[in-house]
C-alpha cells in the first residue's frame, strides 16, 4: 500500500508540473498574438499587415551637423516622440541618380534592414521625401578609429587586438549572412561611448557572396583595395581580410602598408610589393598581417572556408574570450570622454558648427525635371521602421507578468527579450511533451500496481479462509 502511494503523489507532482509549464506556454503564445494584432486592421492578422506610423522628417529635431559628403549631410537629431538621439543620414535624390548610385544606396538599405550585431550600426528608421532618402541611424559619438589614431599615432598591441578581434565578429556576421563589406577603413570603424567597435556605412556591401561565389565591380578606398580587386579578377570574401589586414597594419604600426600619392604607383606597390615590418611588432602580430596580407586571396588567413574562424583561431588572438567579447562583457582599453548623448567632440567642427538647415537642390537640377513615376520606382518600397518601434505598452505589461526583465531603454531591447521567450516557449513545450509521456507510462505502471495489489489482496483473502479451516478442521480432531 505504501508503494502505490508514493506512485500517486509522484504522479499528482508531475501533472501539477505540467500544467503550469502549460499554462505558462499558453501566455507566452497569447503575448505574441496580442504583439502581431495590436494596431492591426486585417482580420487575419498578419505580421505583414501590421500598421506602422508614417515617419517624416517632422518627427525630429535637427542639433548639429555630424557630416557632409556628395550627396548630402548627416546630422544629430533627436526624435520628438521618444527623445532619443539618432544620426539622421539626408541624401539628395537627384545627386543619387545622376551619379548612379542608386544601387549602392538600395543595397545598403537592404543590408541594414537585415543585420543586427553588437559591433555594427543599426537602423532606425529609412523613409523617402519628395527630394531626399533618409536614414535614420544608431548615433555613435565615440569619434572614428581615423582620429583616435591620429591623435596616438599607434595603438598598443593589446589595444589593436581589441578592436580588430570586435571587427572580426562583425565581418564573420556579414559573411555568415553572405555579405561582402568592401570598404574597411579606419574612417568606418567608429566607437561607442563605452570604447566598443561599431562599423558604420554599408554602402559598398554586396549581396548573395558566399563561400565559393564571386564579384568583379572595382569599387573601394584606394589605399585599402586587394591586389586580386586591382587585377580586375573575380574577388569574394578575401577582400574583406585585406582589408582588415591593412587596418590592424596602421593600428599596430602607425602608417599604411603601401602608399603613394600616386595612385598608379599605389596600386603598383599593392599588387607586387612585399609588406614591410618594423622590429617593434611581435612575432604573434607579424605573422597575423602576413597571413591577412597574402597577395593570394585562396591562401590569405580568412580566405578559406573557415572565414573568421581561421582568423580568430590565430596565435595573435589566444588570450581572447570570444563569447564575452561578442556579450561586450571584456572592459575596452580606451573609453572616449563624452559627457552627455549630445556630446560631438569627437566630430570635426568644421562640420558641427555648420546650420542644420537642408539646402534646397540646385535650381538648374532640380528634382522636378525627373519623371515622378521613373523615380517612384526607382526608390520603391524603400520605407523601413525598425519593428520594435511599433511595440506598445501591453506588450510590456505582459512580459512584466511573466517576470521578464524589460529594465532597458531601447524597444529593441524587449523585442530581444521576446525572441529569448519564444524559444524559451519552445523548450517547454519540448518539456510538456516529455513530461506527458513520463505521466502515461506512469499511469500504466499505476494501472499495474492497482492489479497486483488486487490479486495481493485476493490471495490473502484465499489463504486467510484456508487458515480459518485447517483451524477448524483442527479443533474438530481434538
Amino acid at each position: 500500500m505504501e508503494a502505490i502511494k508514493q506512485v500517486a503523489e509522484r504522479i499528482s507532482e508531475t501533472s501539477t508540473e505540467t500544467c503550469q509549464q502549460i499554462q505558462e506556454a499558453e501566455s507566452v503564445e497569447q503575448i505574441q498574438l496580442k504583439y502581431y494584432n495590436d494596431d492591426d486592421d486585417d482580420s487575419q492578422g498578419s505580421r505583414s499587415s501590421k500598421k506602422k506610423r508614417k515617419i517624416t522628417l517632422d518627427n525630429f529635431e535637427f542639433l548639429k551637423v555630424l557630416g557632409k559628403g556628395t550627396f548630402g549631410k548627416v546630422i544629430l537629431c533627436r526624435e520628438k516622440s521618444s527623445n532619443h538621439f539618432y544620426a539622421i543620414k539626408i541624401l539628395r535624390k537627384d545627386v543619387i541618380i545622376k551619379r548612379d548610385e542608386v544601387a549602392h544606396t538600395l543595397t545598403e538599405n537592404r543590408v541594414l534592414q537585415v543585420v543586427d550585431h553588437p559591433f555594427l550600426t543599426y537602423l532606425k528608421y529609412s523613409f523617402q521625401t519628395n527630394d531626399r532618402l533618409c536614414f535614420v541611424m544608431e548615433y555613435v559619438n565615440g569619434g572614428e578609429l581615423f582620429f583616435h589614431l591620429n591623435q596616438d599615432r599607434i595603438f598598443p598591441e593589446e589595444r589593436a587586438k581589441f578592436y580588430g578581434a570586435e571587427i572580426c565578429l562583425a565581418l564573420g556576421y556579414l559573411h555568415e549572412r553572405n555579405i561582402i563589406y568592401r570598404d574597411l577603413k579606419l574612417e568606418n570603424l567608429l566607437l561607442d561611448a563605452d570604447g566598443h567597435i561599431k562599423i558604420a556605412d554599408f554602402g559598398l556591401c554586396k549581396e548573395d557572396i558566399s563561400y565559393g561565389s564571386t564579384t568583379r565591380t572595382f569599387c573601394g578606398t584606394p589605399e585599402y583595395l586587394a591586389p586580386e580587386v586591382l587585377e580586375e579578377n573575380d574577388y569574394g570574401r578575401g577582400v574583406d581580410w585585406w582589408g582588415y589586414g591593412v587596418c590592424l597594419y596602421e593600428m599596430m604600426v602607425g602608417r599604411l602598408p603601401f602608399y603613394d600619392k600616386d595612385h598608379d604607383k599605389l596600386f603598383q606597390l599593392i599588387v607586387c610589393e612585399d609588406v614591410r615590418f618594423p622590429r617593434t611588432i611581435s612575432p604573434e602580430a607579424r605573422d597575423l598581417l602576413k597571413g591577412l596580407l597574402h597577395k593570394d586571396p585562396n591562401k590569405r588567413l580568412g580566405g578559406g572556408p573557415g572565414d573568421a574562424r581561421e582568423v580568430q583561431n590565430h596565435p595573435f588572438y589566444i588570450t581572447i574570450n570570444w563569447k564575452l567579447l561578442e556579450e561586450k562583457k571584456l572592459t575596452p582599453p580606451f573609453k572616449p570622454q563624452v559627457t552627455s548623448e549630445t556630446d560631438t567632440r569627437y566630430f570635426d567642427r568644421e562640420f558641427t558648427g555648420e546650420s542644420v538647415q537642408l539646402t534646397p537642390p540646385d535650381q538648374v537640377e532640380h528634382l522636378n525635371v525627373i519623371d515622378e513615376e521613373a523615380e517612384n520606382l526607382t526608390f520603391n518600397h524603400f520605407s523601413y521602421q525598425d519593428i520594435s518601434s511599433t511595440l506598445g505598452s501591453s506588450l510590456a505589461s505582459s512580459l512584466n507578468s511573466l517576470g521578464v526583465k524589460k529594465e532597458v531603454k531601447e524597444e529593441k531591447e524587449i523585442l530581444k527579450e521576446v525572441k529569448e521567450v519564444e524559444e524559451e516557449k519552445k523548450e517547454i513545450l519540448k518539456k510538456v511533451k516529455e513530461v506527458e509521456k513520463v505521466v502515461e507510462v506512469e499511469k500504466e505502471i499505476l494501472k499495474e500496481v492497482e492489479e497486483v495489489v488486487e490479486k495481493v489482496v485476493e490471495v490473502e483473502k484465499k489463504v486467510e479462509k484456508e487458515v480459518k479451516v485447517e483451524e477448524a478442521g483442527f479443533v474438530l480432531l481434538r
